[in-house]
């Protein structure tokens, strides 16, 4: 038998309780990540209301507490923004999103791909899986606003060790590679965001440039 999805959602409702989860609803943003106690102001009976809109296909429960409200394409249902995702899931806009496929942009010899995402802040540490997703949570005291050639460089390093790379091809890429970057935005990239065997590294290429030089 099947499903009569979304008929309540979008057919004429009856009754105190129907008029009270319409009116959640049609307060709801397709393509949007919403918290529990976001809707607490739009309902007072959240929790029913939220199995109601599940049952009838309007949300979809990402985690705990996490709702999506599906958005719809040509090719069917879209999944949400990974930066809606995360901003909901932490309550918190200051993060920074990378993933390690990143790292290839820089041409440093690097060839694995990786399903996974970083997700630096200020709040959370560990993997959390958000829908059918994934995330690796970092929590870090420092992290640039956007992704630039000189951080991922300076992250690549920091996290060589767990890379499935060969590390000696990617050293001696990436010390070729600082020809291409502005000192001094590279030092000033390294000094904040750096792990100390980073800097030590990029401290002896830098000296090194400079000998060669003279």
């Amino acid at each position: 038998m099947q499903k009569n999805t979304l008929k309540l959602s979008f057919g004429p409702c009856s009754g105190q309780k129907d008029r009270a989860l319409e009116r959640l609803r049609l307060s709801l943003k397709k393509g949007h990540v919403y918290r529990r106690e976001d809707l607490l102001t739009d309902s007072n009976a959240v929790d029913r209301h939220l199995k109601q809109l599940l049952d009838f296909g309007d949300v979809e429960k990402l985690a705990q507490g996490l709702y999506y409200v599906p958005k719809s394409s040509v090719f069917g249902r879209t999944p949400p923004k990974e930066k809606d995702l995360v901003t909901a899931f932490l309550k918190d806009r200051n993060f920074l999103l990378l993933s390690p496929n990143s790292y290839n942009s820089l041409g440093l010899g690097t060839t694995q791909l990786y399903n996974k995402t970083v997700v630096y802040n200020h709040k959370r540490h560990g993997v959390f899986k958000l829908g059918n997703r994934s995330f690796e949570f970092r929590m870090k005291p420092r992290f640039p606003k956007k992704l630039d050639k000189a951080f991922l460089l300076v992250d690549l390093l920091n996290n060589l060790d767990s890379l499935a790379e060969n590390k000696g091809d990617v050293l001696a890429h990436a010390e070729q590679y600082l020809s291409q970057l502005e000192v001094t935005k590279l030092q000033k990239t390294v000094s904040t965001y750096g792990a100390e065997k980073t800097k030590k590294k990029i401290l002896s290429w830098l000296n090194k440039r400079e000998d060669v030089s003279v």
